[in-house]
């Protein structure tokens, strides 16, 4: 499986992942953010919606727990669920949400903080894990699951360091 490691300098260097990460989703694919407050998380998804065609802001769910989205995957319109669990304080406001019925291989669901939803969400097909450090932020993606796989054996990403 694909297990990718790099650093992001600054804000321009994230932008750039995200774009990276835009141009080799699919349909069906989730994604979970790991990484303290202020890592990014949201940085990153914002850029692969910017990069994936969406010309509208974007908002950190935080306190809606979900956001949609339209963007382009593979010359397809294609539906993008934004979660942020943060602020759930069990798992089964996730399913009382209704939530669970956006887990489909239509839609792509980028999940932040997925282990406060831990047992009830689906498998990841990447992990990506945030850390701040003194300057920057350090980066790892893990592929889970052959379309994980597929997806980080796409990625075209250098850094600006």
């Amino acid at each position: 499986m694909q297990h990718y490691k790099t650093s992001l300098a600054d804000e321009a260097a994230t932008q750039a992942l995200g774009k990276s990460l835009a141009h080799c989703l699919q349909s069906g694919i989730v994604i979970y953010l790991h990484g303290d407050l202020g890592a990014g998380k949201t940085a990153l998804t914002r850029a692969i919606l910017h990069a994936a065609g969406h010309e509208g802001t974007v908002k950190s769910p935080t306190y809606t727990l979900a956001e949609p989205y339209e963007i382009w995957v593979q010359g397809a319109v294609t539906k993008f669920m934004h979660f942020d669990l943060y602020r759930m304080r069990s798992p089964d406001e996730f399913i009382e949400a209704g939530f669970r019925d956006e887990m489909n291989e239509r839609t792509i669901c980028v999940i932040e903080w997925p282990e406060k939803a831990a047992g009830i969400l689906p498998s990841p097909d990447i992990e990506i894990q945030i850390d701040i450090l003194e300057a920057g932020r350090k980066v790892e993606l893990r592929a889970l699951s052959e379309k994980g796989n597929a997806c980080l054996a796409q990625l075209r990403f250098a850094p600006n360091l």
